[in-house]
């Protein structure tokens, strides 16, 4: 108000400027008039030479004045008039109202202005020669703005502020891949220039200081609000792209696409988080966070994982370069016509001439008119002001509200497809576990079968055995009653035998009975009838016998019947029960045929299975080896030889079990483990490989990482031959063995030297280490005493001065040395002898390998150190070396002797005195380290002040000559510095792998995890050390 007053004040009568009606106001001659006007004073007043950010209500004026005459013929008749080529803040932010038209103007803005493109193009490359302010900043913004409208020139389907539906994107490639493949090169163009301007912008704030709440600083930030939004665009319409190219070209045609995606999807992510860090953008624009890792564009799925980033820009209303100010004074025509008509709306035409019938007032003057008039007039301010006062919080709360719901609705977007991931998860191991518990299932169903199969093949072994031991008694029997029979057979042989022998017998007495009675006949005598007598006896006799041997061999006879009888039964009965158990044999032979049957289909399937898990197995790290998350695994060489090893015994084991297998078909039991065992130590072995190539230099890397393709290649052939069984006889694995070993050979070759240091020897090699580094410091301060002596006698002045001076220091920083050395002597026998118990000093040395090798290193770097200042101080005496030099080498051997101290004292009581005595060396250490550092600044500064530069003899030309030569000379030395810089860089981080590799950092921790540079080290550092960081 007090503003309206001062500037009513200044004009003589304010109210018929105010009230008076203008004469064809409502033409359309005037409203053109006053468009031209109002849109001429607005961009004036958004494109001025004024650092300071452009304000949003004039940007606005603009924007909308492109909707009202469709096109930007006005704005670029007033931007023609101005003095672009002259100022660089008035170009840029011409950039910055020409970017806020391309996007939120008239789509028919890119038409007007393509014919000024050349225009842009030649003050592109004009400003693009300077190299300080915003001589480049206009350079870029220019070309980004020309390559923005060659895109939405090429491409009409995209608005110019890039939104576009997901079925707008695939109709703007109509669907042929060759679209789409261009489409995406042009926006990958198109967000490298968004991304140099975003890149330039930051390089030319000091963001060491809060650039962002500054006039200077916000105007050259408020043009990067334009730019996140067409970023976040471009990045989501380029993933999209990506993953449609993938599923319709093969991956290695697009490796150039993945490459370039990376680098900007790097640059993209660190230039959102460095901008949602600034206060200025907090307060305008909720800035998207990126993903941590890159979309995976090999695998399909990974599309569903994708959220598009949201740029949510809050109610513009609550800035206060948006918030309405009315001018009443200087009201333009339209907003007169608009007032006077509102006055006749409300007290009617009647009264245009003497609105309030003043004139005709009785004892009213002029003066009260005045006073009622000025009365009315600020009673009419005061309510437009709280109309508008009133408007302006209604626009600000709806405002807010949009973007409230726009927060919503993202996060909202979020949630869901947080929730469809979750689902989608949920069902995947959902179908996973069901998988696993029908494999579980069978397994057991298999199980099962075999131990029934085992048991029924039990029970018929035992049956088995019972009918052989049954077959094998009626053998028996039927042996005994076959010795029997031959036994009676024998018996009646022999009794036909004797009866034939008594009718031999009875016939040759017959026959003499008869020559006896002849000769009776013919001689007579009683001799012969005595004779008669006799025979006639004997022959009685004889025939009783042949009587009883009639009937002895009748009873024999009956005898041997009654065993043929009992024989023949005896041999039915057998010969059935025979037949009996024969067939019942012959059942158990095929059931045990068709059970030995099933368990070799059951061992088969289970063998396949096996091999197959195992194949995939392999497979599955042959993948990994591919996979781009695996390049930041690294591992050391130790324990890829303790992998290679696990698998080279389980190859043997494997090799044994096979040939048993191939023998004996049923020896599948002592297989299936190997199988297993084997394919998970390969699979093991070929990720080792592949994280120990990471670490190690390009040669072996390369052999090594093609070694362990090889051996997967071989694994996956032998385990494919074992499961065909045309090839499972000729299977062999000898060629994985032998690529085992040679992985085995190159982790030899990557191992570091000093841990083939024996365990026994680490005892003799710290005190060995220990003597050599006190004698080197004694050498060293004997040689920095007898370079004393001889400065003393050959040098004078200035120069005598600073070299007793430089090496004085010298000599303390010597003698601190040895006395913190005999203090890690004193403390290292106390670690020792408090430690060891009943062991030996060298047991307790190779028990405690890596605190030793620590010790170890730590005494090669203090002597390694002491033997290089030396060098550094002579050269410096003599004059052919550099006080710098000397500096750096007396650091390097502080931060020697505290590797020493931090080796010593890592099993040290915090109690004990030794340490107090080592500590206080160290601080004595680095006292002296500082007196070298500053006795050597000295000496630098007074040796300088000696040769001080005379000009006073020299000309304006030779001056101007030397000034151009040190200019020269001084970019030179900043290149050259930056150079330098870079390969100090490079060097500490090969370094510090190296040494990581050495002493086998990655052996008790988990291989993927990604280190820090730490700082530079001396070159003398023994190999296989524990080192102790120095900051």
């Amino acid at each position: 108000m007090d503003r309206v007053s001062s500037t009513m004040k200044q004009v003589s009568n304010p109210l018929p400027k105010v009230l008076s009606r203008r004469a064809g106001g409502g033409g359309l001659e005037a409203e053109r008039e006053s468009f031209e006007r109002a849109q001429t004073v607005s961009i004036n007043k958004a494109i001025n030479a004024q650092e300071v950010a452009v304000k949003e209500k004039h940007a606005r004026t603009c924007i909308l004045g492109t909707h009202h005459e469709k096109g930007a013929q006005t704005f670029w008749s007033v931007v023609n008039r101005l003095p672009l080529s002259g100022n660089a803040v008035l170009c840029w932010k011409f950039c910055h109202v020409f970017h806020k038209l391309l996007r939120d103007g008239h789509s028919n803005v890119l038409k007007d202005s393509v014919r000024y493109k050349n225009e842009l193009s030649d003050m592109s490359r004009m400003w693009g020669h300077l190299s300080e302010g915003y001589g480049q900043l206009c350079s870029i913004y220019l070309k980004l703005l020309r390559t923005k409208m060659e895109f939405h020139t090429k491409n009409p389907r995209f608005p110019g502020n890039l939104q576009m539906s997901d079925r707008q994107l695939d109709e703007a490639g109509e669907n042929d891949v060759n679209n789409f493949f261009q489409l995406t090169v042009e926006m990958f163009d198109y967000l490298e220039c968004e991304l140099n301007l975003f890149q330039t912008v930051f390089s030319s704030l000091d963001m060491s200081r809060s650039v962002s709440v500054t006039a200077a600083g916000q105007c050259r930030l408020a043009p990067l609000i334009q730019v996140i939004l067409d970023c976040s665009h471009l990045y989501d319409y380029t993933v999209k792209l990506l993953f449609k190219l993938h599923s319709c070209l093969p991956a290695d045609t697009l490796q150039g696409h993945r490459d370039r995606f990376l680098e900007q999807f790097q640059k993209l992510k660190d230039l959102f988080y460095r901008s949602s860090n600034l206060q200025y953008f907090k307060q305008l624009i909720q800035i998207p966070q990126l993903p941590e890792n890159p979309p995976n564009f090999l695998r399909a799925s990974a599309l569903s994982e994708h959220i598009s980033p949201v740029v949510v820009i809050p109610a513009e209303a609550s800035s206060p370069d948006s918030e309405p100010i009315t001018d009443l004074v200087e009201m333009d025509a339209a907003s007169q016509s608009l007032f006077d008509n509102k006055f006749d709306d409300i007290f009617g035409s009647s009264f245009s001439c003497d609105p309030f019938n003043f004139n005709s007032q009785n004892g009213m003057n002029k003066d009260d008119k005045d006073r009622l008039i000025e009365q009315l007039y600020g009673e009419i301010t005061a309510l437009k002001e709280e109309l508008e006062n009133f408007k302006a919080e209604s626009a600000r709360g709806a405002v807010q509200l949009r973007g409230r719901a726009s927060e919503l609705e993202a996060e909202l977007a979020e949630q869901q497809h947080l929730k469809q991931q979750a689902q989608d998860e949920s069902e995947f191991l959902r179908a996973e576990l069901e998988e696993l518990k029908k494999q579980r299932e069978d397994t057991e169903k298999a199980q099962r079968s075999l131990t029934e199969i085992e048991r029924r093949a039990q029970a018929n072994e035992q049956r088995y055995s019972k009918l052989k031991e049954k077959y094998s008694e009626l053998v028996q029997n039927h042996a005994d009653l076959l010795r029997k029979n031959a036994e009676v057979t024998k018996q009646i042989t022999v009794a036909r035998q004797a009866q034939g022998d008594v009718e031999r017998e009875r016939k040759e007495l017959e026959d003499s009975f008869q020559r006896v009675s002849e000769q009776a006949q013919r001689k007579a005598g009683v001799e012969q009838n005595t004779r008669i007598a006799s025979l006639e006896q004997e022959r009685d006799r004889l025939s009783q016998a042949a009587e009883q041997h009639r009937d002895k061999m009748a009873a024999l006879q009956a005898e041997l019947q009654q065993l043929r009888d009992t024989l023949s039964r005896e041999q039915e009965s057998s010969r059935t029960e025979l037949e009996m158990l024969q067939t019942q044999l012959r059942d158990k032979e095929s059931t045990e045929r068709a059970l030995q049957q099933r368990l070799a289909e059951e061992q088969l399937s289970l063998l396949q299975g096996t091999m197959h898990e195992a194949e995939c197995m392999v497979q599955d790290a042959l993948a990994r080896m591919e996979d781009p998350a695996h390049i930041s695994c690294t591992g050391s060489a130790d324990c890829l030889l303790s992998q290679t090893l696990a698998a080279s015994e389980c190859a043997e084991r494997l090799r044994d079990a096979h040939s048993k297998y191939i023998s004996d078909g049923a020896a599948v039991g002592s297989l299936l483990p190997h199988l297993a065992l084997f394919a998970h130590l390969v699979s093991n072995t070929l990720l080792q490989g592949s994280a120990t190539s990471h670490v190690a230099p390009v040669e072996p890397a390369d052999r090594l990482l093609e070694l362990c393709k090889q051996c997967g290649s071989e694994t996956v052939s032998y385990l494919s031959a074992l499961q065909d069984p045309g090839m499972v006889a000729s299977a062999d694995c000898s060629l994985v063995t032998a690529c085992l070993g040679q992985i085995s050979a190159i982790g030899e070759e990557l191992r570091p030297r000093g841990l083939d240091v024996k365990q026994e020897e680490l005892g003799d090699l710290v005190d060995k280490e220990m003597a050599a580094t006190a004698a080197a410091i004694e050498i060293a301060s004997a040689r920095i005493e007898e370079m004393l002596s001889k400065a003393r006698a050959g040098d004078t002045g200035v120069k005598l001065e600073v070299n007793e001076r430089i090496l004085g220091s010298c000599t303390g920083l010597m003698q601190a040395i040895r006395v913190l050395v005999l203090a890690s002597k004193d403390l290292q026998r106390e670690i020792v002898e408090s430690g060891r118990g009943a062991a030996s000093p060298k047991e307790f040395y190779a028990k405690n390998s890596r605190w030793t090798e620590g010790l170890i290193s730590a005494s090669k770097a203090v002597g390694w150190g002491a033997t290089v200042m030396v060098d550094a101080a002579d050269l410096v005496v003599q004059g052919k070396g550099t006080f710098e030099e000397l500096m750096v080498c007396s650091r390097e051997i502080a931060a020697s002797t505290a590797q020493l101290v931090a080796a010593s004292k890592v099993k040290a009581d915090k109690d004990s005195a030794n340490l107090c005595k080592l500590q206080q060396a160290s601080r004595g250490v680095s006292q002296a380290t500082a007196s070298v550092v500053a006795s050597t600044k000295a000496g630098k500064s007074q040796v300088e002040e000696k040769d001080s530069m005379d000009f006073s003899s020299m000309t304006l030309t030779q001056i101007k000559r030397q000034e151009m030569d040190s200019q020269v000379r001084v970019l030179e030395l900043e290149n050259q510095l930056q150079k330098e810089r870079q390969k100090l860089g490079e060097l500490r981080k090969k370094h510090y792998e190296l040494a990581g590799v050495a002493e086998g950092w990655e052996e008790d921790g988990a291989a993927s995890r990604t280190r820090a540079e730490p700082p530079a080290r001396p070159q003398g550092w023994g190999e296989g050390a524990n080192y102790t960081c120095i900051y």
